[in-house]
Parts: C-alpha cells; sequence; structure tokens
C-alpha cells in the first residue's frame, strides 16, 4: 500500500477518492502531509471520504501520528493519518 502525499494544493476531493479506494481494496489507507496547509487539506479529505465510504456501509476512524522523513537530505517531521475501518 502507498503512502498518499498530500499538499498545500491538494484537491480534498481527489485525495479522498484515493483514500476511500485504498480502503476499500487494502482496508486501510495512509496520509501523510508536511505543514499546516496540507494537513488541512488532508483533514478535509478523510472528512469527505467518510462519506463516500458510509455510503458503502464502511464506517472509518482516522489514527494521527506523527512520522520522520526525508526531504533534500534533511530530516522532516510529517503528519501521518491512518484511515481504517472501525
Amino acid at each position: 500500500m502507498a503512502v498518499l502525499k498530500v499538499s498545500a494544493q491538494s484537491r480534498p476531493t481527489a485525495v479522498a477518492g484515493a483514500i476511500a479506494g485504498s480502503v476499500r481494496e487494502a482496508s486501510r489507507a495512509e496520509v501523510q502531509a508536511i505543514g499546516a496547509e496540507a494537513v488541512n487539506q488532508a483533514v478535509k479529505a478523510v472528512a469527505v471520504a467518510r462519506g463516500y465510504l458510509s455510503s458503502d456501509g464502511i464506517d472509518v476512524i482516522c489514527i494521527p501520528t506523527f512520522a520522520q522523513v526525508i526531504i533534500n537530505e534533511q530530516e522532516r517531521t510529517a503528519i501521518k493519518l491512518i484511515v481504517e475501518p472501525r
């Protein structure tokens, strides 16, 4: 399962579709964002994905965690949102 990387310019509905597809296929999605605006888009996407999945009878939860990532040889802290069925 790939980590869905969200930026400040990501469209929440597009990310929500990817989250819903991943939950349907793999019973789990991991969304990663760095920065306040990217985290905002990621959280909106999770909220929209809950609506998409509820029509299929799937109720999901979101578990937020920190992740250390390397970007341009520098360590950065990202927010990782794990989305899985309740």
